[in-house]
């Protein structure tokens, strides 16, 4: 059963700009989720948002809680510890899928919960 739906559209110049605000990036990202162009970086705060929406927007979670990563195919996927573990075992998700893209200077994710 869908337990959560979220979508988010990052426009990846705005995105830049923003990245060049002190500590910006130390707030949404763990070490490993910096390593990327800003593109990927983009997709990945879309990703992040279209997650957070999924759960229901809820105050209190920690970015750094949640870290996009890639399968062995490539596939992107969750990594969730702290207070966004918390909630999703909270709310029952047992499956969470996620998918990115990039195309025309903008970057977007859909996130889908399952229980």
């Amino acid at each position: 059963m869908i337990v959560g739906i979220g979508i988010d559209v990052t426009q990846v110049s705005r995105f830049t700009q923003a990245a060049g605000r002190q500590g910006l990036l130390e707030r949404v990202f763990t070490a490993a989720e910096q390593d990327a162009s800003m593109q990927r970086m983009a997709g990945r705060f879309a990703a992040k948002e279209a997650f957070a929406k999924a759960l229901g927007a809820p105050t209190g979670l920690v970015w750094t809680d949640v870290e996009v990563r890639k399968d062995s195919d490539g596939k992107p996927f969750f990594a969730c510890t702290g207070t966004v573990a918390a909630l999703v075992a909270e709310r029952g998700i047992a499956s969470i899928h996620l998918s990115i893209t990039h195309d025309a200077g903008i970057a977007a994710a859909v996130v889908v919960c399952e229980s």
